[in-house]
């Protein structure tokens, strides 16, 4: 991990860069390759009839959300104990409690991740194998790191605890949360003290670092409309340019905006972004092919919820086994179309009714 020699100085020069934190590509995973990782751990997880395999492999994915999401070492979630140390109501977990009050350290937790440890000590027999810690042996954990990383096609080492700790710093960093915050996140004895951000309170660092966490984890969930993903490619006019974004799901999505947009966002094939549509831009047709029309997006999906109101309709799709879509149209245009849950329809939306960001 890099940290830049002088933050003033390269502020004044790339003010649009300024706290920006950039990682050699080759010595830890993007956010992206971390999205992978993860999915990869949980179809891993829930691919097992066995049930002694299936309380195993969730220990095991549970131990990589914990490191993945927090930035703890190994031997910290190694020594948590989940119903002691994880405080689900405060959104808070507690590393080194066991170790004795002055080496413990207490970060925030997202509430998706919250839920999603609950909901994996919801069974019996898990919550039973970790009544105490999580404890198992490293080297069996890292060997099931190893074999994850490679089955998403990655390095070993890049699927590393040390390696997936680290990524999780970058992608902080490289998402513009303070520096100290990051660092106290991670478990830093030493804050950098030339940080113009050395003001802060300890409690002032950790409401950052959560509201950071809560914004972060509705941003990644694609859910909706709106779409992460890295640009893939930016074709540009005399006045105007079209972004094309990789989604993690393997959907392409693409919005066009101004040149002064670009250049003042900084986008480059590369960078990692948003794009978000409402839901009456969305149109829907009932069919098993693709449509015949000039709108650029294109994607289909299984309607999964119809709601009726007074003169709309709201209709839910799933896209991807992550992805939902909500398109909004008046009831008489949606009652033509007859559609039903389950039914499989595919949604447009042009390039112009989209809207891109960046953090």
């Amino acid at each position: 991990m890099k940290t830049p020699k002088n933050t003033s100085s390269m502020s004044a020069s790339r003010p649009s860069d300024h706290g920006r934190i950039v990682a050699e590509p080759s010595s830890c995973l993007d956010s992206l390759q971390l999205d992978c990782l993860e999915r990869e751990f949980r179809a891993w997880a829930e691919g097992s009839r066995r049930s002694d395999v299936a309380v195993s492999r969730r220990r095991i994915l549970l131990i990589f959300l914990l490191i993945r999401h927090t930035g703890a070492k190994l031997h910290e979630v190694l020594e948590l104990n989940p119903g002691r140390d994880i405080d689900h109501e405060n959104l808070m977990v507690t590393f080194g409690r066991g170790a004795g009050t002055d080496q413990a350290r207490t970060v925030p937790l997202s509430e998706s991740l919250s839920r999603e440890i609950a909901s994996l000590l919801a069974d019996d027999e898990l919550r039973s194998a970790v009544e105490e810690t999580l404890g198992v042996d490293p080297a069996f954990v890292r060997r099931k790191f190893y074999e994850r990383a490679l089955a998403c096609g990655f390095p070993k080492q890049m699927g590393s605890p040390e390696a997936v700790r680290k990524s999780r710093g970058v992608e902080l960093m490289q998402s513009n949360m303070p520096l100290p915050a990051v660092q106290m996140y991670l478990g830093h004895s030493t804050p950098n003290l030339t940080s113009s951000y050395v003001s802060y309170s300890a409690d002032d660092i950790r409401a950052v670092t959560s509201t950071f966490l809560q914004r972060e984890s509705t941003r990644k969930t694609s859910a909706r409309n709106s779409f992460f993903g890295r640009v893939s490619r930016i074709s540009q006019a005399d006045l105007q340019a079209v972004v094309d974004l990789a989604t993690p799901g393997g959907h392409a999505i693409s919005s066009i905006i101004t040149l002064d947009s670009l250049h003042r966002m900084g986008l480059k094939p590369g960078r990692l972004a948003t794009i978000e549509v409402k839901a009456p831009w969305v149109h829907l047709y009932k069919t098993e092919t693709e449509p015949l029309c000039s709108v650029e997006n294109r994607l289909p999906g299984v309607v999964t919820r119809v709601t009726r109101g007074r003169i709309n309709t709201e209709c839910v799709l799933r896209i991807d086994p992550e992805t939902e879509l909500c398109s909004i149209g008046t009831n008489e245009s949606l009652d033509r179309l007859e559609l039903r849950e389950g039914d499989r329809v595919w949604a447009v939306f042009g390039v112009y009714a989209t809207i891109l960001r960046v953090d």
